[in-house]
């Protein structure tokens, strides 16, 4: 042992300045005692006894102030090197949770450098599991109570975390590698160790099954999935549907055998179809770990779009093949009405011709369903008050849907304009009753009601998104068969129906569809099987004033012989068919299979062309084109559109498009003269107006 000063207090007992005092004392205690012994005879035994007291006590305070090394001390130095040697991460946290000494290990751990303030063990490790872990062990040292934890924090290295409450608020924490005779476990245990610290709360289902598909252990995610408040032990087989258990069984068997799935699976929970989850697999020892999805909701917004994708291509289809069907309808119908001028009711071919003729009609009929559904028909909106509408329209309902079927209407009594078609929101109404009353084999009632309603939130209807706002409502509900809930999805798509064979065209919905889109209105349908259906349309209130009736019009005068019509139109039949039906009625017509030739026309032409007739859509120069050229060079000439498709399609490209006409194929002989009557019969006021 080295030689220590005693100034250095390395001492039995603490340095001070007591101790030179306690030195002083031993000298005059050697001195009385050196006294008491050279006169022996005049100290006597008190005095030889008193001196031995003394002697005693000077050798106790002699062996206090010894230099030598303090055990306490020596312990605790060897135990601090021994600890920041090691590799062992220790901290000591506060009342408050923050660290207040720690050794570089823990440093290292935690990501810090040396003048960096450590962060709290609960953020040390990083990750949500850890994080979870150790906040429990915090919580447990907060309580005044010790606890130990393993954490695997890689595929080779699981730590031992350890906390021990101190006085004073304080927490001593150890993160320790575990020893290798214990990482030597069964590799059996390791899942369930992982699983316990890893997946027991992950936001995705994870399981762990063998081979044969039976699950071992699975998290509250993936039993949820199920309808299962636990798994364990159970075949994944026996909670999916029928179709997908094949593929489950496939995937599980690749992992099993090592191989990593490429692509997940969808399945089906057991019972409910209309939920669906993708699982993945990855390979572990005896079996395959399962990581599971729900992706319900992703599908219904891809079915949603794909729906929404396809009712548009189907709507620019059903108008596209409507132009062309509606240009050959007018030349039959057109050339059955001249047919019928010559052969009358008597005639042997009177009946053959008038049945082309209705066959026709019903084909137009039907291309108007097309159009309504496609949005694209031509709609004539006013302001419109639904109470007057639907009160005169439930009388013919009542004999349209026979005896056995109950008609009642319900409406509200200060009920809000809307701005629609007539025509087209009463068609709307006659095929949500018609198909009410198909519903009811065996009699029932239905139930029309109307209210104003406010809707303070955007809704979803389907695939749309009905907008905060005042809204008039039409619901037609009845007590019939309901609609089953795989068939929800397809009703208001076009030439779908689950009637038998010849008892519909599948058109009725989709018109219903078609034309409360195109009024800017929403519709949506509740229903249950075995109790009935209900149908809500949502129409927009117009909140400006109602229209007064219209004057009587003057009376056409008989233009008979007397008027010039320019007639353009690409499709030579329907033009032979028009022109043909105005010479009959005594007009002078020109004719013209195009807007270029048309333009010639009026340019060389000297004689007054009183009216313009021209097609919408025509190669190179279309009618808007021609109508705005031969506008600048005959302002008062009346103007005539025709054409297979709406006529919003033309009015809202054209700025003046308010003084023109439309008249909408397909058209008989009778439809053309009125038209073209009623058009020059006001074309005199228009001109005095200008």
């Amino acid at each position: 042992m080295n030689a220590r000063s005693i100034t250095h207090g390395l001492y039995g007992l603490p340095a001070g300045a007591w101790r030179w005092a306690a030195l002083g004392f031993v000298v005059i205690a050697l001195a009385a005692a050196g006294l008491a012994v050279a006169a022996a005879d005049r100290a006597g035994w008190m005095g030889i006894m008193l001196v031995a007291g003394i002697g005693a006590v000077a050798s106790l305070f002699l062996y206090a102030i010894w230099p030598r090394e303090s055990l306490s001390g020596a312990e605790a130095r060897r135990v601090a090197e021994a600890a920041a040697r090691a590799n062992v991460a220790w901290a000591i946290t506060g009342s408050d949770g923050a660290v207040v000494d720690c050794n570089d290990v823990y440093r290292r751990m935690a990501g810090v450098g040396d003048k960096e303030a450590a962060p709290p063990p609960e953020l040390a490790l990083g990750g949500e599991t850890s994080s979870a872990m150790l906040y429990r062990l915090a919580r447990s040292a907060a309580e005044g109570r010790p606890l130990e934890e393993s954490l695997r924090i890689n595929s080779g290295l699981e730590v031992v975390v350890a906390v021990r409450p101190l006085s004073g608020g304080q927490a001593a924490w150890w993160f320790a590698p575990r020893l290798a005779a214990m990482q030597g476990e069964s590799k059996e245990a390791a899942p369930a160790t992982a699983s316990a610290s890893f997946f027991r709360d992950a936001p995705v289902g994870v399981a762990i099954a063998d081979a044969g598909g039976k699950l071992s252990e699975a998290n509250i995610c993936f039993a949820k999935f199920f309808g299962q408040s636990a798994l364990d032990g159970r075949a994944l087989a026996d909670f999916v549907e029928p179709a997908d258990r094949d593929g489950i069984a496939e995937l599980i068997a690749k992992a099993a055998d090592g191989a990593s799935a490429a692509a997940a699976i969808e399945l089906r929970p057991l019972g409910q179809p209309e939920r669906m989850a993708e699982l993945y697999a990855s390979p572990v020892k005896s079996g395959a770990i399962l990581y599971l999805v729900d992706v319900s909701e992703q599908k219904a917004l891809e079915t949603k779009f794909a729906q929404s994708q396809k009712m548009q291509a189907v709507g620019q289809l059903a108008g596209g093949v409507a132009h062309d069907f509606n240009n050959l309808l007018t030349v039959i119908i057109g050339n059955s009405d001249l047919l019928l001028m010559r052969h009358h009711a008597g005639d042997p071919s009177f009946r053959e011709i008038n049945l082309v003729r209705q066959t026709a009609l019903r084909a137009a009929n039907l291309i108007g369903q097309l159009l309504a559904f496609s949005r694209q028909q031509t709609l004539q909106p006013k302001p419109l008050l639904l109470r007057d509408t639907l009160g005169e329209l439930a009388h013919m309902m009542r004999t349209l849907v026979g005896e056995g079927v109950e008609i009642k209407l319900e409406q509200e009594s200060d009920l809000w304009l809307v701005y629609a078609d007539e025509t087209q929101i009463s068609n709307a109404v006659i095929n949500l009753v018609v198909n009410a009353r198909d519903a009811m084999p065996k009699g029932g009632v239905v139930s029309i009601r109307t209210a104003n309603e406010a809707v303070t939130q955007a809704a979803a209807f389907g695939t749309a998104i009905m907008p905060a706002g005042d809204y008039v409502r039409i619901e037609v509900a009845d007590t019939g068969t309901g609609i089953a809930k795989e068939h929800m999805g397809k009703i208001f798509d076009p030439f779908f129906t689950t009637k038998d064979v010849g008892q519909g065209t599948g058109l009725g919905l989709a018109t219903v569809y078609g034309i409360v889109k195109q009024t800017g209105g929403y519709i949506t349908v509740d229903s249950e099987k075995g109790k009935g259906t209900a149908f809500r349309i949502y129409l927009p209130r117009y909140k400006g004033e109602a229209i007064a009736p219209e004057a009587e019009p003057l009376a056409a005068r008989d233009i008979t012989g007397q008027d010039t019509i320019l007639l353009v139109e690409d499709e030579e039949a329907v033009r032979s068919f028009a022109a043909r039906a105005l010479k009959l009625r005594g007009y002078q017509v020109f004719e013209a299979s195009g807007g270029e030739e048309a333009l010639e026309i009026v340019k060389k032409n000297e004689t007054k062309i009183h009216l313009l007739i021209t097609d919408v859509m025509m190669p190179n120069m279309d009618g808007p084109t021609l109508v705005r050229a031969v506008k600048r060079l005959r302002p008062d000439m009346a103007v005539i559109f025709m054409s297979g498709y709406a006529e919003e399609t033309f009015r809202k490209n054209d700025e003046k498009a308010e003084d023109l006409h439309f008249l909408p194929k397909p058209f008989g002989l009778k439809q053309l003269a009125a038209k073209v009557k009623d058009v020059l019969s006001q074309a005199p006021q228009a001109k005095k107006a200008g």
